[in-house]
């Protein structure tokens, strides 16, 4: 069940939590994938937080919003990128993406597989996206005052093999939100320091869960020329094969002895 765009328009923007939240994640997507000019860059679910950085440089940014979450007008102050779409049907051509975030569109769908059919489909050759997803072992999970609580959480493993269903190869994969997902100002104060040292010590655990794949694109199969080769035509079936004759005289024209 998707999140209402209020709610999380509300704890990104209006909360000190949720500034927290926006920036540890999006210090990640930064540094996997640095502002590149050129590009068309896709966010699904909310995943509005995170494309600011790609506005300036980027050929064309657009943040989709699926029907059960509702839309809202973003960036402000500029012209308006998002568009409101039927999670299982994006209004965007096949190849049309470069790069592809989402967040808030997979845990909450109830039609993964479609979701994840159509980042499939949207993105072009050698495309990459992103996908931020609750860490089923982390805190941010199993606290309801986040957006984090809601939806089906995930363990890298159960992503990646999920992801493999649907012709993704997974690349990398991190964690983030290692403060815990309290309103304390100690943690408030002190959750840039917690992100450093998560980044460094495998025994903390982050609340999300942030994986690269790849779109995979198989090379055409020749099944036609194949074919055609194993079951050649046989129109020449039946007919004498040829007989070698000796020449007589001289000249270009060669005969046979019992005529020409």
């Amino acid at each position: 069940m998707h999140l209402d765009v209020l709610d999380l328009r509300n704890f990104y923007y209006r909360t000190q939590l949720g500034r927290v939240a926006q920036r540890a994640i999006r210090d990640q997507v930064t540094t996997f994938w640095p502002p590149a000019a050129g590009q068309t860059v896709a966010g699904f679910g909310f995943a509005v937080p995170l494309l600011r950085p790609y506005l300036a440089t980027s050929r064309r940014v657009i943040a989709l919003m699926p029907g059960p979450q509702g839309v809202m007008p973003w960036p402000a102050g500029m012209d308006n990128v998002s568009v409101l779409c039927e999670e299982t049907a994006w209004p965007l051509t096949t190849g049309f993406v470069d790069r592809l975030v989402v967040m808030h569109g997979l845990e909450t769908s109830e039609h993964p597989s479609a979701v994840l059919a159509e980042a499939h489909r949207v993105l072009g050759p050698g495309g990459k996206a992103l996908f931020v997803v609750p860490n089923r072992s982390g805190l941010w999970s199993r606290r309801d005052g986040t957006p984090f609580g809601f939806g089906r959480p995930y363990s890298i493993g159960q992503l990646e093999a999920q992801l493999r269903q649907h012709d993704f190869t997974p690349e990398r994969a991190v964690a983030a939100l290692f403060a815990p997902p309290s309103m304390g100002r100690f943690w408030l104060r002190t959750a840039d320091f917690w992100e450093q040292i998560g980044r460094r010590a495998p025994w903390l655990v982050g609340g999300v869960l942030i994986v690269e794949a790849t779109k995979q694109v198989y090379a055409p199969t020749r099944g036609t020329l194949a074919a055609a080769m194993r079951r050649p035509l046989r129109v020449l079936e039946g007919m004498p094969a040829p007989v070698p004759s000796s020449k007589i005289g001289r000249g270009p024209c060669a005969f046979r002895k019992d005529g020409p």
